[in-house]
């Protein structure tokens, strides 16, 4: 069974980033620990190639025990990290290609160089997930960027949401689901239905920041 979990810190207005746009950290001390102990959990994470662009690198775990956790299940010390991306050339110069991680591409070519795997982007997501899944990726965190958020939405294909809320109003169109993609208006029905999505736990940060964890409730037929 795979499981893809989306894993965002956002404003109370739902905003990912300023009305400038560009790379933001909007979350605590609290939400980086939220964040690695989804990273311990996962096999690998699925980044946005807009995402990768505004922050050169991608979030690694730092804290020991996590790191410890991760060893003693003789996983390596960090997930796998998947671009999804229909371009096949990056600046090896950026951060993300010195960090010490795995790197796969999930496009419809293989990298040019600076990438360890290659995975061929289906048709859809239900293809692309099911060929990660093949290569062992059962349990991956979505960290953005929105046109990747949105499009696995519109493909009802994001089984949990983690959602660290913080105490900012932000404005501007850089919500979690983009104003800008034309999915955003056509989103499965099912899940604006009630009873969609199950509250599974709540919890304060510190800094006023609240998290809140969701599941999909999948009827028969969904997917």
């Amino acid at each position: 069974m795979q499981t893809v979990r989306l894993v965002l810190a956002v404003s109370l207005d739902g905003r990912l980033a300023p009305p400038g746009g560009g790379a933001a950290q909007l979350g605590g001390s609290g939400d980086r620990r939220a964040l690695e102990e989804s990273l311990t959990w996962a096999d690998a994470c699925l980044i946005g190639a807009g995402t990768l662009r505004a922050h050169r690198c991608t979030c690694l775990i730092r804290d020991a025990d996590l790191l410890e956790t991760r060893r003693v299940a003789e996983r390596p010390d960090q997930p796998d990290a998947v671009v999804v991306s229909r371009q096949n050339n990056f600046p090896g110069n950026w951060l993300f290609f010195q960090q010490p991680l795995r790197r796969v591409l999930l496009g419809p070519q293989p990298a040019e160089t600076g990438f360890d795997g290659w995975v061929e982007q289906g048709e859809s997501w239900v293809v692309s997930l099911k060929r990660l899944h093949q290569q062992g990726y059962a349990r991956l965190v979505v960290l953005g960027g929105a046109e990747l958020a949105t499009s696995l939405l519109a493909a009802d294909a994001i089984d949990e949401l983690q959602l660290t809320l913080t105490p900012r109003l932000l404005g501007g169109e850089h919500s979690w689901v983009s104003f800008a993609s034309q999915l955003s208006s056509h989103l499965p029905q099912s899940l604006a239905g009630l009873g969609a999505w199950q509250l599974n736990d709540s919890s304060c940060l510190g800094g006023d920041e609240l998290l809140l964890r969701y599941s999909r409730r999948h009827q028969l037929g969904d997917r």
